[in-house]
């Protein structure tokens, strides 16, 4: 389970501050797929980096009784400098995964082909999605955080991201940020709604997208 507490977060914002989250609070529980929903700037992307550890809040508390990925289509982890297998290297180190089977499946499933020997820098952002949802996939985690770049390429590729994510790892709890509503619907069990720095939760993910529609 994955316990949010009272979190709040401000940037500043001309000669003051603007507080994005003002006291959330919600669960996760295993195996549930919650959805992000909330207009540009709503701080959808910032809850997300707060669960993965990224960011932290300006106060609040998060439990994490499940292993979390970092957020896929955060593209901020990489080191730029190095290639792309060096930063599978990496990963694999830090969460103790046998490099040669971690290279293998980046390899397969970004289709990258030469370009993981060139440094992530020179990369675009759709390669840079690719790899870092390559990544993520490679090392398993509890609940997996998706922050709106899920599905890029082609549509065999995308289709490849939809059977590796949601259907392989259909047990996994998710929590997702995304417009697609189709996605939404078609994913999730229930939806967080946040507005003005403040957060609904709703068992119903019809209503919550009905809600987010008359925003």
């Amino acid at each position: 389970m994955i316990i949010c507490e009272n979190l709040r977060k401000s940037y500043p914002a001309g000669h003051g501050r603007r507080e994005v989250l003002s006291g959330i609070n919600f669960t996760v529980s295993p195996g549930e797929r919650v959805a992000l929903l909330g207009r540009n700037g709503a701080g959808k992307s910032t809850l997300i980096k707060q669960i993965g550890g990224v960011e932290l809040p300006d106060s609040g508390r998060i439990i994490r009784h499940m292993s979390t990925s970092w957020p896929i289509g955060f593209n901020g982890g990489f080191q730029g400098s190095l290639t792309g297998y060096d930063n599978a290297r990496f990963i694999a180190r830090i969460y103790g995964r046998a490099y040669a089977e971690m290279r293998e499946f980046v390899e397969e499933f970004t289709e990258l082909g030469g370009s993981l020997r060139m440094p992530v820098k020179t990369y675009s952002s759709g390669m840079r999605a690719r790899l870092a949802f390559a990544l993520s996939l490679a090392i398993e985690f509890d609940c997996y955080l998706i922050d709106e770049v899920i599905l890029v390429g082609d549509q065999n590729f995308q289709r490849k991201c939809q059977i590796e994510l949601f259907e392989k790892r259909a047990d996994r709890a998710m929590i997702i940020a995304s417009h697609d509503m189709y996605t939404i619907r078609e994913t999730c069990n229930r939806a967080l709604l946040l507005n003005n720095g403040v957060a609904t939760m709703y068992d119903d993910v019809s209503t919550a997208v009905e809600a987010y529609e008359q925003l």
